[in-house]
């Protein structure tokens, strides 16, 4: 299992990390038991990138800069899967429709309206969590709790597509033991991170994903990478607003 950190790294982020081995389907299934780690390695950069911005610029330069660097250092994958995802749900009445939709790599009014609520959303969250004593503890935690909900969700739904895709690698391969190895990872994260507040995220993440299969299970037949990568920055907002709420 360990052999497939190097692809999990290099599937979420843009660093270059060095991968010499299979890139198949099963190899990336496999990949997703690494991605609470993966998230957390990106919450340690923003977690520092925070503190060094905050220390020599004004709180909301300091914000705008460190939303700038979690879209490059992610190469701003799952915020194109947002803009297709609200794209389809917007635009298409029926599943065969939305998914024809979303596979267009033209970006429609919901999708540039979801991007521009959710980096503002993400902004004023960033700026507010500056003024929490313990709210910083939330930049390590956020994308752990994301990426992990990107696992729950491919576990729980069918793939929609009947062609296939990239996401059907995750919903058919991610097994029992992928899930529960994420699943203790992110919660233990979570308990570390920001004690008994942050396991009640991680909880209250997971009920939000059962709800989401199950309204993508009726509104899509299942779920595609863009739904993923969707639900994705959906958590980032979440578990951010609710650390808000916690402290």
């Amino acid at each position: 299992m360990i052999s497939t950190l190097p692809l999990a790294l290099t599937f979420l982020t843009k660093v270059p990390w060095p991968w010499r081995g299979p890139a198949d389907a099963g190899a990336l299934a496999r990949s997703m038991f690494w991605f609470p780690w993966v998230g957390a390695g990106l919450g340690l950069i923003f977690w520092g990138a925070w503190g060094g911005l905050a220390k020599i610029l004004p709180a909301p330069a300091a914000a705008a800069l460190l939303l700038v660097l979690t879209v490059w250092i992610t190469g701003g994958l799952h915020l194109d899967g947002l803009a297709d995802t609200a794209d389809g749900l917007g635009g298409g009445g029926v599943p065969a429709e939305s998914l024809r939709i979303m596979k267009d790599s033209r970006v429609g009014a919901f999708g540039v309206l979801s991007l521009i609520l959710a980096l503002l959303l993400k902004f004023s969250l960033f700026l507010s969590l500056a003024d929490l004593a313990e709210g910083t503890k939330a930049l390590l935690l956020y994308p752990v709790i994301s990426r992990w909900g990107m696992v729950l969700l491919a576990y729980l739904s069918p793939y929609a597509r009947p062609e296939g895709g990239l996401g059907q690698a995750m919903t058919l391969g991610v097994g029992l033991q992928v899930l529960a190895g994420a699943g203790l990872s992110a919660g233990a994260l979570s308990l570390v991170i920001l004690g008994t507040p942050g396991l009640a995220l991680f909880a209250a993440a997971g009920a939000l994903v059962w709800l989401g299969s199950l309204y993508f299970r009726q509104r899509l037949g299942g779920v595609t990478g863009d739904v993923l990568g969707a639900a994705n920055e959906i958590l980032e907002i979440l578990v951010l607003a609710g650390a808000l709420m916690v402290n």
